[in-house]
């Protein structure tokens, strides 16, 4: 949903919240229009103040129980999460269903109910009775709609019947579903062209950013973020989007300065902890990495998306410790969610090899090797940790074997094997492993063997460079 941050910016809009909030202060009598008070509510909300954005939705259904705007809010609140019947009470208790935003908030709940088909049908027949001059406007509204749902070819379809104006509206749209559809040049050549026509717009910085993370350009990313930061050194999305940035960097060390920004204004938020964690981890600081992700499972809701990944980065710490037990004991909470559970088992020989257990490691990776039917991925993370935990010339060994049994369609394993040689001193074969690599798959190989070359060497410039390395010595 995208909040109208012009208006609130108006003097018009912040009339209305000091007048909201200094009777909300001296307890005062509300004598309010309940839709000046959705407009609180939303203002709340984009500021991340959910309570204080209920508190007024509230207070408006005690003036007008059957006001649209408010029970919008309180429909649309209820589809967030989960709560789809009480969606649909909330909707019926609209008293003016001719009203559009009735109209278009009952298309959304059948959508959220899986009734897409229904839901277009009924936007159809809307669009039949709008008038030439206002149906350019709700074929806007139509395909934001379907773009918040994230059904983004609906929403391209929607966009095609239109007039294609150039409006900041229609192009910031554009945008967003050439975005959501992966076609990222083009949504990043429109933003661009937004930002050309209203730099200090922190919104199209923002979305810029995401589009250039996407595209793996992090630098980019980060530098689009800092301009976001720069407008409003608050804005949490801008924070999270160079944090973001600065992981995939692998600069672990301000990376967690900007996480902990992020969760100073959303302190409960489970992913903005769990990153703390996983930088700490990397930065060797365990005892504080458990002391957040032990916070982020406290604060992390039961059908959280990321409680798994809490799970296991709380193992890999615990196992750095050499408490295995404790580390195995997270990993067996994953059985109850809906993972990768061959993934987990992985992880748990892995666990245990780091702690020289060797043939509970061997009997985990065999039960896993099991359950996924051989899977070459699943081999391959296999013989990566064998590699992880030192051994060295067992990996070379096991990735000779591996190569064989996947034939040459498989793109994946080369850049660690060309570790592996270079590790060893086999100067001939990690030429010939590297060359594959960045040949065949040089994201794994800008990923694996990054930390060999100076930093900002492109995977394309791998090959020549050692070339010319190894030629010196």
């Amino acid at each position: 949903m995208m909040f109208d941050e012009e208006y609130f910016k108006s003097e018009e809009f912040k009339e209305i919240l000091d007048e909201y909030e200094t009777a909300l202060a001296e307890g005062n009598t509300f004598y309010m229009d309940v839709d000046d008070l959705a407009d609180v509510a939303d203002y709340y909300q984009m500021q991340n103040r959910y309570d204080d954005a209920v508190a007024a939705i509230d207070t408006a259904l005690t003036i007008a129980p059957g006001a649209t705007l408010p029970l919008v809010f309180k429909v649309r609140d209820a589809i967030s999460m989960g709560e789809l019947e009480a969606a649909r009470e909330y909707l019926e208790r609209i008293d003016d269903k001719t009203d559009v935003e009735y109209q278009y908030t009952a298309c959304e709940l059948l959508i959220a109910e899986g009734k897409a088909d229904e839901a277009e049908q009924m936007f159809h027949e809307l669009y039949q009775e709008v008038s030439a001059d206002e149906q350019q406007d709700f074929v806007l509204d139509v395909a934001n709609i379907y773009s918040d749902y994230g059904l983004h070819d609906k929403a391209m379809e929607w966009m095609m019947r239109g007039k294609g104006d150039d409006t900041e509206d229609f192009k910031e749209l554009m945008a967003r579903t050439l975005f959501g559809l992966g076609k990222y040049d083009d949504s990043e050549r429109i933003f661009n062209e937004l930002l050309d026509r209203n730099p200090f717009q922190k919104r199209y910085w923002n979305a810029l950013a995401s589009t250039q993370f996407m595209k793996e350009d992090y630098s980019a990313s980060i530098t689009s973020s800092e301009y976001a930061i720069a407008i409003d050194p608050d804005d949490t999305e801008g924070i999270l989007a160079k944090a973001n940035g600065l992981y995939r960097l692998d600069n672990f060390e301000e990376a967690l300065v900007y996480f902990q920004r992020f969760n100073e204004h959303i302190p409960d938020d489970e992913f903005g902890l769990l990153h703390q964690g996983t930088c700490l981890i990397n930065l060797n600081r365990f005892d504080e990495a458990i002391t957040q992700l032990e916070k982020a499972e406290k604060l992390a809701p039961k059908d959280s998306p990321y409680l798994a990944d809490i799970y296991q980065e709380l193992a890999f710490a615990y196992s750095e410790l050499h408490q295995p037990e404790t580390a195995l004991f997270y990993l067996d909470k994953t059985d109850a969610l809906d993972c990768d559970h061959v993934d987990m088992l992985v992880i748990k020989g892995h666990v245990l090899l780091a702690n020289e257990r060797m043939k509970e490691a061997e009997q985990m990776f065999k039960k896993a090797i099991i359950q996924s039917g051989s899977s070459p991925k699943i081999l391959l993370r296999i013989i990566v940790s064998m590699y992880d935990n030192k051994y060295v010339n067992a990996s070379y060994s096991m990735f000779k074997r591996f190569f064989e049994l996947v034939g040459n369609e498989f793109d994946e394993g080369y850049s660690y094997m060309a570790l592996c040689c270079w590790d060893t001193k086999r100067d001939d074969e990690f030429l010939h492993y590297l060359q594959e690599a960045v040949r065949r798959n040089p994201k794994e190989a800008r990923m694996v063997l990054s930390g060999i070359f100076p930093q900002d060497t492109k995977p394309e410039e791998y090959y020549p460079f050692m070339v010319d390395l190894l030629k010196k010595e």
